[in-house]
Formats: structure tokens, sequence, C-alpha cells
């Protein structure tokens, strides 16, 4: 080393006069501030009162609002259905042929999209064909079908809710 000289030899590892690097005194310090920021900010997480109870969010192992999965199942309960994805919040039905209607059949899709019971947590999107020449034909859903199974899902699941707190 002292055959360089005044000449040391440029390395790409950072000092610690460019900031990238603190010196080793101050790690214990920013340690201790870290964790004591982490501390404080646990202690915030405690039960409010009766705000606690009547919390509308109720996710289980399921991974999605149970008082809404719960309410979709139940509401589609009269068609087979091809996928249900309870951690993703999917329900997705197979055709439904009413034995009234036999030349129209509907498919009926339902995804929860948040842990809150909240009407914009639950999207319901359908499909409809009807007969024609011997052919399924894609065919406009009815005006108010797919607002309709979404509010009787949301109607359904604030019932459970409400079942729910009075056990409680």
């Amino acid at each position: 080393m002292a055959a360089l000289g005044p000449h040391r030899p440029k390395t790409t590892e950072p000092s610690l006069t460019d900031g990238t690097i603190k010196p080793a005194s101050t790690r214990p310090l920013a340690t201790a501030v870290v964790l004591a920021s982490a501390l404080a900010l646990a202690a915030c997480g405690g039960k409010k009162g009766p705000e606690a109870v009547t919390q509308q969010t109720a996710v289980t192992t399921i991974g999605v609002n149970s008082y809404l999965w719960r309410a979709s199942l139940e509401t589609l309960k009269f068609m087979p259905l091809s996928q249900v994805d309870s951690a993703g919040g999917v329900i997705v039905g197979e055709w439904y042929q009413n034995p009234n209607v036999p030349n129209e059949r509907v498919k009926v899709s339902v995804a929860i999209l948040d842990g809150a019971l909240r009407a914009d947590a639950v999207q319901v999107s359908a499909q409809r064909e009807v007969m024609q020449d011997g052919r399924w034909v894609a065919a406009p859903v009815r005006a108010g079908t797919v607002q309709r199974l979404e509010e009787i899902i949301l109607e359904r699941a604030r019932t459970l809710r409400q079942a729910s707190l009075a056990r409680n």
C-alpha cells in the first residue's frame, strides 16, 4: 500500500462522504427511532367503544366479506355454478334455463371486490341468450336485471350481518 502513494485505486464501493452509508455510530440511533415509532403506532390499534362491535367488515379465512359471500351464494342457489373461488371472491354460474321460458337462458357472475359490506363491493354481470332457428343467440340483458341482483345480494348480506350482531 505504501508504494501506491497518494494515488489510491478507485473503488466502486460507496464511501461515507457521499451519503450512501451512515457512519456506524448513527445506526443504533436510527434503529432505536424506527423501533420507537413502530411501538407508538402499534399502541394506536386498540378497540374503540361501540364502533368496534358494529364494524361492517367480516373478512374470514375465505378472503372476502363473509356476509356478501354467503348472500351471493344464496342468491344464485337456483342455478348450477361452474366456478366458486372464495379466496378471490368470484362466483360464476353456468347457463340457466328457466323451465317457464324454454327459449331463453342466462348466465350470471358475481365478484366481491372489497372486504367491507358496501354497495360498491359487489359486482354482478349477466349474459342472456335466446333460441333462434335452433341456435342460441346473444341477446341484451333486460334493463335493471343486474342492479336488482346486486340489491338482492346487498339486502341479504345486511340481514345476515344484523342477525350476527343480534347473536353477539
